[in-house]
């Protein structure tokens, strides 16, 4: 596998991170010329926000929260050439998983459609894991 065709869901992942902090951004800043918030009422806390802005940031802070074991299986695999197509399809798959888990998180907010999304990507993720303990630890290939 290529460098780039291994790293191109992490680039995907690292965009919806960045679309989310950038989308944060301008909705907080909108929320304040609009007077729906005060600088005093969020300047410790963020539960003053519009629900709104409130569902972007919960969006973007949950991307890094798992994503974090997903770029360091990434990074591991890459370092110890582990990188295979299973290796690819399950990130790219876990990528899709954060896209809809931040869709819904940004949109309808339904709990428990969402923490569906959030165990398959958990799982997925945890595969990955596996997958490469047992390749560098046994020098297996499951």
């Amino acid at each position: 596998m290529s460098v780039g065709t291994i790293l191109a869901p992490v680039f995907l992942q690292v965009a919806l991170t960045l679309g989310l902090l950038a989308a944060l951004g301008n909705a907080r800043v909108q929320a304040i010329k609009a007077r729906l918030v005060r600088a005093d009422e969020i300047a410790l806390g963020e539960r003053a926000w519009p629900e709104s802005v409130q569902k972007l940031a919960n969006a973007f802070h949950n991307q890094l929260e798992l994503p974090v074991l997903f770029y360091l299986a990434v990074v591991i695999a890459l370092f110890t050439r582990q990188a295979d197509f299973l290796f690819v399809v399950l990130s790219w798959c876990f990528v899709l998983t954060r896209f809809v888990h931040a869709a819904i998180h940004t949109t309808g907010n339904v709990v428990a459609r969402r923490f569906q999304v959030f165990v398959v990507g958990f799982l997925l993720v945890a595969i990955l894991w596996m997958l490469l303990a047992w390749r560098i630890l046994l020098g297996g290939s499951p």
